[in-house]
């Protein structure tokens, strides 16, 4: 059953990824970038390719949103199956993003947009002035242009910020939800990598059995630092510009970057109003 990993762009989603998969999917809790490929991306491309769904009709696409999550769980009857989505989870056009039958639960990963947009704006190559309007608007990320291109994924709805952040509250009417602040991912991993496996067992009916020596090497191998040095060393997949397709650097702030010393004030001011309810019900205000 899928379980998503679900966030707005920029807000921690590799952080954790890297995490899980050094601890599920390594003997001895060791990351590398490699093990990212554990965690499939959606609404992907080839997905629907597969199942012979017409990729360069948009509308297509979303109607059949279910038909492939369906078939995702076919193959995957009774393992847990982390997905990675920016989506919102919406309806678009009548039509559902997931439903309880193909989804297990979600782990929503937010982060102040305060610092958000300044990560966004380095990661898309835009002024902090534009990344700030993406994040209160309802904004789409990627889209078929040459569907012929390496990587290249179909259209993901995923709203303002907000719409975002809301949108997935509502798997909290069904016990299937965890809240993850990044902040708080930075500064207590192991508290919080432990919550997450605690939520797991829940989820699944099904106690997980903690490593503590493997932990160490997950908590080890993922600090901020360490994944900087792996960039450097080896490069980082998904660290491209999807405009040009340029290498751009991906770990590149991390806890060093702090809105109260960078952003201007009307960028500051202009998220605090749009994104008020939310930011005070986060502590972020």
């Amino acid at each position: 059953m899928i379980l998503w990993l679900a966030s707005y762009p920029k807000s921690g989603n590799t952080y954790l990824r890297s995490m899980l998969t050094a601890y599920f999917f390594t003997k001895d809790g060791l990351f590398d970038f490699d093990k990212l490929k554990y965690v499939k991306f959606f609404p992907h491309i080839n997905l629907f390719k597969n199942l012979g769904i017409d990729i360069t009709d948009e509308k297509e696409v979303v109607k059949n949103y279910i038909k492939a999550q369906e078939s995702i769980n076919k193959n995957y009857k009774k393992s847990l199956l982390f997905i990675k989505t920016h989506s919102t989870l919406s309806s678009i056009n009548g039509h559902h993003f997931t439903n309880l039958d193909n989804t297990l639960g979600v782990i929503y990963i937010v982060r102040d947009p305060r610092n958000v947009v300044t990560s966004y704006s380095n990661h898309y190559e835009t002024t902090l002035k534009q990344s700030a309007e993406d994040l209160v608007s309802f904004k789409y990320l990627k889209g078929i242009k040459d569907y012929n291109k390496f990587e290249t994924n179909v259209l993901t709805h995923m709203g303002s910020w907000s719409d975002n952040y809301n949108s997935w509250k509502e798997f909290k009417k069904f016990n299937r939800y965890l809240l993850i602040k990044y902040e708080d991912l930075v500064l207590n991993p192991e508290k919080i990598f432990l919550s997450v496996l605690e939520f797991l067992s829940k989820i699944m009916n099904s106690k997980i059995k903690i490593d503590h020596k493997k932990l160490e090497n997950v908590l080890l191998t993922t600090n901020f630092n360490n994944l900087q040095k792996l960039e450097k060393e080896k490069g980082f997949p998904e660290a491209i510009n999807n405009k040009d397709q340029k290498k751009i650097t991906f770990f590149k702030y991390g806890k060093k970057r702090d809105w109260k010393n960078t952003l201007p004030y009307e960028i500051k001011n202009k998220l605090e109003s749009a994104f008020k309810k939310e930011m005070i019900e986060l502590n972020y205000i």
